[in-house]
């Protein structure tokens, strides 16, 4: 076992050796633009693009003609909800999401909020579960579309977006889910929604490259584009394709599909015998989330009275976080802590341990010792802080 031990996993992914060993020949030699159609670097490019196109769609259940590759999830974001909502004629100016949403969708929302759109925020329950009958009364016939995330970033909870999408089916409403997370971690069927984001970094494939799953429908789900100039992927993403990257996303993907139910099974029983052990060693342990229905590689514990950012700065050998990369420059508590109804305090008391594929046995061994160790330190310094103030 070597040091610092990786459990960030939500965070990013190492690239898969095999992922990586695709991508190289695309820089040096194979280096061609997949739209110059007059000669063999570009039908070479091109031919590599399709595949990964393919390799993508059979991960969700989806046509290749159907998948976008973007710069990632956070695009792919932007380009469903901002799309739909100018495409949409102008009586329509509803859009429904979940208040545990990824920033990438909640600001998005904001921003069209600002813009006179009208945003209904679903609150969720202390699990972070949205109840589907809540999106089945929220939706109106002003409603444009409907975003909630397959599993959430930060406690783990995988949410009952199947039945969500039948429900928008239902009402005609298109369905987006930010699907980030979930992607090659627990099956996804893209006939359970319209519109998938996608992205590669966190399944082990490079980062800078994402996807947007555009079901075929009837009538069609239409998007204006937010990039102009040169119609790339089928006129909704302009831009030179990241060919290399795109390749290393598509090996990704085929991976996930070949290898998920083995590998989600050996990450379960590591994330279980991790909390089982930090339970078994600390008092007042809580974990967040849904204690079943939850993704096999996150665990969101709360330590009572150990703020989370000193237990981290204590142990500079394991790599975990206190909630979302993508927020981490944000100041206060996370909103998805919040959101399930922990104090702020509470919130600045939770680390989220990502675990992946390239985690090993002896390291959760390590993390329980350590990570205990840290707990009860940090712990003994806030008592012994607050009886010197008193």
């Amino acid at each position: 076992m070597t040091l610092p031990v990786y459990l960030d996993n939500h965070a990013t992914t190492r690239v898969d050796p095999r992922a990586l060993g695709a991508m190289l020949p695309f820089f040096a030699e194979d280096y061609g633009n997949a739209a110059s159609k007059q000669h063999a670097f570009g039908w070479r490019a091109e031919a590599a693009v399709e595949l990964a196109r393919r390799q993508v769609a059979s991960l969700v259940g989806a046509s290749p003609d159907e998948v976008i590759f973007t710069s990632g999830a956070t695009e792919s974001v932007n380009l469903a909800l901002k799309g739909v909502v100018t495409a949409a004629p102008a009586e329509r100016n509803h859009v429904i999401t979940a208040a545990t949403e990824h920033r990438a969708v909640l600001d998005t929302c904001s921003s069209l909020a600002r813009a006179g759109l009208d945003v209904t925020v679903i609150p969720v329950d202390r699990f972070g579960l949205v109840d589907p009958d809540d999106v089945r009364r929220s939706i109106t016939s002003k409603t444009i579309l409907v975003s909630i995330m397959a599993a959430n970033n930060e406690i783990g909870t995988v949410s009952a977006f199947e039945e969500i999408g039948r429900i928008c089916r239902d009402h005609e409403v298109p369905y987006h889910t930010d699907a980030t997370q979930a992607a090659g971690k627990i099956p996804l069927r893209a006939a359970t929604a319209d519109l998938l984001s996608l992205s590669a970094h966190k399944m082990y494939g490079p980062k800078g490259i994402g996807a947007l799953v555009i079901r075929a429908r009837r009538p069609p789900v239409r998007l204006v584009p937010l990039l102009e100039g040169g119609g790339h992927e089928r006129g909704l993403r302009s831009g030179t394709l990241n060919v290399p990257a795109i390749v290393g996303f598509g090996v990704a993907a085929e991976i996930a599909v070949n290898e998920m139910a083995t590998e989600s099974g050996r990450i379960s029983g590591l994330r279980d015998r991790l909390i089982g052990g930090l339970l078994e060693a600390l008092d007042e342990v809580r974990v967040n989330g849904h204690p079943e229905s939850r993704l096999p590689n996150n665990a969101s514990l709360l330590f009572p009275g150990a703020n989370a950012d000193r237990v981290m700065m204590s142990m500079k050998d394991i790599a975990v976080s206190s909630g979302s990369a993508c927020s981490s420059a944000l100041p206060g508590p996370s909103h998805v802590l919040q959101a399930i109804g922990l104090s702020g305090e509470e919130s600045l008391c939770t680390i989220r341990f990502g675990l992946g594929r390239f985690t090993t046995p002896e390291e959760i061994e390590y993390a329980i010792g350590r990570v205990a160790e840290a707990v009860r330190q940090t712990r003994a310094a806030q008592r012994l802080t607050v009886m010197e103030q008193t």
